[in-house]
């Protein structure tokens, strides 16, 4: 009997297609799904015999593990609960998206270890466990309404090329395969990155795939954020003088700190990209011994915000600002000023303002840099 195919471009209502697949895969279906990279073969990780099955359509060593599609980087932690600083930063900088990371998994209060037996030999036969989220949004929605993760896996036999047309899928595995969820072509046609993070939390390509291992190393390092509101003279005079200060507590130059995985920026509230500094922060920067003569000016992004690890604003009312748009990260994100109070905008004011501004904000960047360990994982 041929797979039912649901295709979503062609669906009154995409809800329709998305809560058929979830039905399929309550009941231990084999469906096949779209991700941002190639399609995949899926069944519940609540289903023994689902998955099964799905070793037996790949043809695939069951020494060689499957990864578990999970609802989002938050959700990471339920299955590697004391995950380190690198990996969730890749998680959170990464997901959705085509990177699988694989984590140690001996923690005893992993929700792996609830799965039924036959499933953990599947996913976590060496004491690993490899996590994705794709970043497609038929497959998130599915993902959102199961009631567990899914064991996921690429549309193809052992061996051979990945799919990601899903007419090919119905031509290679007919009957085998219980529902395709036809969603066009997959974005990237490659798949994933799958990088582990070993027990000396050292970064390992298991298989490059859209994301090579530099931009990995990129995205696994400390990320700092200066907001002011409109990024011409608070925030870029931070960013200069926090940098330096880094540069400082680690001995070692400025330009060496993105070789050790330490980035600092800014931005503004309010901010049009583009601006230029304003003259007399260039100007009192320079008794800084600080070039910031060629800063431009961006606004606070969706990925400047989340990927940062720590968010330092000149007023109490940038954070709220920040924070109303993006509640998760409230945790990361404080005043400059330890006592609680505003740096003042100097903007329009003598240089002797600016003067007393920069000299405020290095004060209280110090205490930040004093009490922060960058290098830490």
């Amino acid at each position: 009997m041929a797979p039912v195919v649901l295709d979503v471009n062609q669906a009154e209502d995409p809800r329709d297609v998305v809560h058929r697949a979830v039905a399929a895969l309550a009941e231990g279906k084999i469906v096949a799904l779209p991700t941002e990279t190639v399609y995949g073969l899926a069944a519940s990780a609540l289903h023994p015999v689902a998955v099964e099955r799905l070793l037996d359509i790949k043809g695939r060593d069951v020494n060689k593990p499957f990864a578990l599609a999970i609802k989002s980087a938050d959700d990471a932690l339920d299955y590697v609960p004391d995950m380190s600083a690198k990996a969730r930063r890749l998680a959170r900088r990464c997901w959705p998206g085509p990177v699988t990371l694989v984590l140690n998994d001996s923690h005893p209060d992993s929700v792996v270890g609830r799965l039924p037996d036959s499933v953990q030999l599947s996913v976590v036969p060496k004491g690993t466990v490899g996590l994705r989220v794709p970043a497609n949004e038929i497959s998130l929605q599915i993902l959102r309404l199961l009631a567990g993760p899914l064991v996921l896996t690429s549309a193809n036999r052992s061996g051979q090329a990945d799919m990601s047309d899903p007419e090919s899928i119905r031509d290679v595995f007919g009957s085998e395969v219980d529902l395709i969820v036809n969603d066009g072509p997959c974005r990237y046609g490659q798949p994933s990155s799958v990088v582990m993070i070993d027990k000396n939390d050292e970064i390992k390509m298991l298989r490059e795939g859209v994301v090579q291992k530099t931009v990995v190393e990129q995205l696994s390092g400390f990320m700092a954020l200066v907001v002011c509101t409109g990024n011409t003279c608070r925030s870029p005079m931070a960013e200069a003088i926090l940098r330096d200060q880094i540069a400082k507590k680690l001995n070692c130059s400025v330009d060496e700190l993105a070789e050790k995985g330490i980035s600092v920026s800014s931005a503004g509230i309010a901010a049009m990209s583009g601006g230029r500094p304003s003259p007399e922060a260039v100007t009192v920067l320079q008794d800084f011994q600080i070039d910031i003569s060629d800063h431009l000016s961006q606004p606070v992004t969706d990925r400047l915000a989340r990927h940062a690890d720590l968010i330092l604003t000149m007023t109490e009312g940038h954070r709220y600002a920040i924070v109303s748009n993006w509640p998760d990260i409230a945790p990361r994100t404080h005043l400059l000023r330890k006592d609680g109070q505003d740096v003042t905008d100097p903007i329009g004011y003598s240089e002797a303002v600016y003067k007393s501004c920069a000299q405020q904000i290095s004060e209280n960047l110090q205490k930040w840099v004093d009490e922060t360990d960058f290098t830490a994982n």
